[in-house]
């Protein structure tokens, strides 16, 4: 039985980490170490040799010949491993083929970071288990490979191999997935016997970062005997996009003397390289400010974050004082960390210095002048003050307050929202005869609070005289509306009320002169010196110009004045009623069938203009009927209502039926009236009333006629 002893040591170096082994004098064919960390530096120099694989197939090594997965490294014939160019980049792992007459084998060599290394160790016994007992071997091979973005023709380029550890005779290597034989086809391809990969054409990282191929083996036939095995290939990234402002435009406020250090804003630019490489590392810088008053560096920009903040003393940040209140900054993004061989970007940052409330609004004057007349509204005088801070705040908008001069409440002032001026007005007119002159006391504030160091002063104060002209006013009726109770149906000319009007011109001497100015029914005069209102006509509660049993009539009081002034009064005369109004009856016109069943003819009723007491209830009587048989009688259903009935059926005529109607007044008015009733032929629901047979009249026109007769012989 073959005895075999073990023993570790560790070199390390700061390239490579070697884990060896020695075995007893039997020969086992094959690497004598199976796998290799190498720690990674900066960069693989071209022909310095990395670490050596020694490799033994126990009889010469005859035409022995070593094949790597990445296409940037060799091995030598004495098993040293170089890099065939400059690298910085080689990817996570290596495997290396080594293949003679008598043996072959396979050795891995991982690479790893500075601080990989414990966990390296670590992970060679996880791997490796037990010394002595070989790791089981791969078929396929396939390393990641690592592919520079934008490579320049020449085209096909290889960029790694595949390595099948399987001399299977006629085996091939097939490739497929996206890239290959999928959308984008084409960009890649294997060379079916040595397994070698290339690149076909420039690729772009920000199109596509990662490609996952699949490699399998297949015999002559084209049937897969190994695999497929995955391929991952990732495209390293250029320096091949400059960083962007995306999201402008950029605006930034500020308040005039903040304390240096106030942030501002923040600027974020965009880089579509790797982000996870210097390629997108950004670093901003302040290009230029415009103005550049009053210090060329008004701001400072962090140069990883991107925040702009105030680095001038906040007495220097004031806005009265600036040219302008509107800054621009020129800000350069670069990418590479800020390095000179980084790509740069710019966008324009405009930063606003915003007004606080540091100045109060001040009088122009301490004294404003008007003149109204008495009698008149309106804006009377503007009053202007000064204010620094910036008109579109509210700390230049005024507000300005009456405080003294306004016990009756006959002023208000407003600000005009476009000069910022103060418009004094009479809301109430003013009386010359009381006072001819006013003084005001106003004072004047912004909308926003003063900053707590500033205060008002006295030119935010301001007297304003007012003085009142004397206007010729029009007199004045007391009371007005005046009101007076008048029964209707007073005689004419007699006396309705006696007016009083004033003249308010107490310091003028003027005489005053009565007339009618509106008079809807005619019915009313007055005297023109002492104002005497007397009837010209009989005053009529039921007339169309009465509403309400109110009568309303204007007269005007006209003055001596230079023109005349003119005033206006209103008499409301409340008429109360009489009984001057006989009652009404309605319908005056019935009709009913000759063979009628019912003989109730038709419900009588009546009205009176008057008022009570002198209207219902009503009397209602018939006159006293021709011949020997009452024909018909009337009946009293309410006060208002009465019911005329045949007492028997008459023949097809038209009769004429005399009714009285007598109201409630005192002395009560009595209203006679005939009631014309046609006795109609009815058959099948129509009524024919057309008088073919006698007409039968009362007995009263028959001897109205007979007498009309007599008169005209004896008379």
């Amino acid at each position: 039985m073959l005895k075999v002893s073990f023993f570790f040591f560790f070199f390390f170096s700061p390239q490579v980490l070697l884990l060896a082994c020695a075995e007893d004098l039997e020969c086992v064919p094959g690497f004598r170490q199976k796998v290799f960390y190498i720690e990674q530096p900066f960069e693989f120099t071209e022909d310095q040799p990395v670490l050596n694989l020694e490799f033994d197939d126990c009889k010469g090594n005859s035409k022995l010949n070593f094949e790597v997965s990445n296409p940037d490294f060799k091995v030598e014939r004495d098993g040293s491993l170089v890099a065939l160019k400059n690298i910085s980049e080689a990817g996570r792992a290596l495997f290396v083929h080594a293949r003679s007459e008598h043996a072959e084998d396979m050795a891995e060599i991982l690479i790893v970071g500075a601080n990989e290394k414990h966990g390296a160790l670590k992970e060679i016994f996880k791997i490796e288990g037990n010394l002595g007992i070989p790791r089981q071997k791969r078929a396929i091979l396939a390393t990641p490979i690592l592919i520079p973005e934008n490579q320049r023709p020449p085209f096909p380029r290889s960029v790694g191999k595949v390595i099948s550890s399987e001399g299977t005779e006629g085996a091939k290597f097939r490739l497929s997935g996206k890239g290959v034989d999928q959308d984008p086809k084409g960009i890649f391809r294997i060379n079916e016997i040595s397994g070698d990969v290339s690149v076909t054409r420039a690729l772009d990282r920000e199109a596509i970062a990662n490609y996952e191929l699949e490699v399998e083996v297949t015999d002559i036939s084209g049937k897969t005997i190994d695999g497929p095995v995955r391929l991952d290939i990732s495209v390293i990234d250029q320096n091949d996009n400059r960083p962007m402002f995306k999201e402008g435009p950029y605006i930034g406020h500020v308040m005039e003397g903040s304390p240096t250090g106030t942030t501002v804003m923040r600027m974020t630019a965009f880089d579509a390289d790797d982000s996870s490489t210097d390629n997108a590392l950004l670093r901003y810088n302040i290009l230029k400010q415009t103005p550049t008053k009053p210090s060329p560096n008004m701001f400072y920009i962090d140069p990883e974050k991107g925040d702009i903040v105030t680095v001038v003393s906040p007495v220097l940040l004031d806005r009265e004082t600036m040219e302008t209140p509107k800054y621009e900054l020129v800000i350069e993004a670069k990418d590479m960390g800020g390095l000179d061989v980084g790509l740069t970007g710019t966008a324009t940052a405009t930063i606003l210095i915003d007004d606080k409330n540091d100045h109060p609004p001040e009088f122009t004057k301490k004294e404003f002048q008007a003149t109204v007349k008495e009698g008149v509204t309106g804006v009377i005088v503007n009053l202007t003050v000064g204010d620094r801070d910036d008109p579109a705040t509210g700390a230049w908008r005024a507000v300005y307050t009456i405080i003294n001069g306004n016990p009756g409440q006959s002023f208000e002032i407003h600000t005009n929202p476009q000069t910022n001026e103060g418009m004094l007005s009479v809301v109430k007119p003013l009386d010359y005869e009381i006072s001819a002159f006013h003084t005001l006391l106003i004072k004047v504030e912004n909308e926003d609070p003063l900053i707590p160091d500033i205060a008002y002063g006295p030119s935010s104060t301001a007297t304003v005289q007012i003085t009142v002209e004397d206007v010729n006013e029009g007199p004045v009726f007391h009371p007005n509306p005046m009101t007076v109770t008048k029964q209707e149906n007073i005689p004419v000319g007699s006396v309705v009320l006696t007016v009083n009007a004033t003249d308010p011109d107490t310091l003028q001497h003027q005489t005053i002169r009565y007339s009618v100015y509106k008079d809807p029914a005619g019915w009313l005069e007055i005297n023109p010196t002492n104002g005497t209102i007397g009837t010209t006509a009989i005053l009529d509660r039921e007339s169309p110009y009465v509403q309400n049993n109110i009568y309303t009539a204007l007269f005007l009081a006209i003055d001596s004045g230079n023109p005349p002034a003119t005033g206006t009064g209103t008499l409301h005369i409340t008429l109360e009623d009489v009984n001057d109004n006989v009652p009404s009856l309605y319908p005056t016109l019935a009709k009913v069938c000759e063979d009628a069943k019912d003989l109730r003819v038709v419900v009588l009723g009546a009205s009176d203009k008057d008022l009570h007491p002198n209207t219902d209830p009503f009397k209602f009587e018939l006159s006293k009927q021709s011949g020997p048989e009452k024909l018909w009688r009337i009946t009293k259903l309410n006060n208002t209502h009465a019911q005329v009935i045949l007492l028997q059926n008459l023949k097809k005529a038209n009769y004429n039926i005399p009714i009285s109607v007598t109201d409630s007044g005192k002395p009560p008015l009595t209203n006679n009236t005939e009631l014309k009733l046609q006795v109609c032929s009815c058959k099948k629901s129509k009524m024919d009333c057309s008088a073919t047979d006698a007409l039968h009249i009362s007995i009263t026109l028959i001897l109205l006629s007979l007498f009309s007769l007599f008169c005209k012989s004896f008379c």
